[in-house]
């Protein structure tokens, strides 16, 4: 099988993983993480303890921008999608941004401190994602509206049309979020 592709982002830690997929008449295959083939290419430690899957009926749907306590393996499974990350963290690159086109044959490595969101760009999304903490009530967020014009991202679909979670229209701008330190 053929090697998966790391390369480096200009959000320190952020990475873009290009995965092999194998098709044939049935269908196709693809190892969306495999730690030694990774490792051997200079993916950080990261111990998964969790995985987990959101399905996403619509086009359009847009979840995000969240910053979560842990770092995460994220990969469809069906579909595409647009994602958007945001540096949250403090220091020179608070709010750098850097957008993915996600599909079955790639993959993004999100470190802890920097929010992550996308967009469906077809129905029926298969959106799953390994973390290295447990998800608990008290897990403290970082959250920035999706929508900001101050992070400048250029949705494919724009917020009025998105299908967003009260929760997530109620973001606060980047102005008013303190970094993560």
């Amino acid at each position: 099988m053929n090697q998966p592709t790391l390369t480096a982002t200009s959000i320190p830690g952020l990475l873009h993983v290009d995965i092999p997929v194998h098709s044939d008449e049935r269908g196709w295959f693809k190892e969306s993480f495999q730690r030694a083939k990774l490792t051997a290419q200079g993916f950080p430690p990261f111990e998964i303890v969790q995985g987990n899957v959101s399905f996403n009926a619509d086009a359009g749907v847009t979840r995000g921008l969240h910053a979560e306590p842990w770092d995460k393996y994220v990969s469809l499974a069906h579909g595409r999608a647009f994602a958007a990350i945001v540096d949250l963290r403090a220091g020179a690159g608070f709010g750098r941004v850097e957008t993915f086109d996600l599909h079955a044959g790639n993959a993004i490595f999100v470190p802890r401190g920097c929010a992550n969101s996308y967009q469906t760009l077809t129905p029926d999304v298969a959106y799953t994602y390994l973390v290295n903490a447990h998800w608990s009530p008290e897990a403290r967020y970082t959250l920035v509206d999706a929508f900001d014009p101050a992070l400048g991202i250029d949705w494919p679909i724009p917020a009025d049309r998105a299908i967003r979670s009260a929760k997530d229209r109620g973001h606060p701008p980047l102005a008013d979020v303190v970094p993560v330190s």
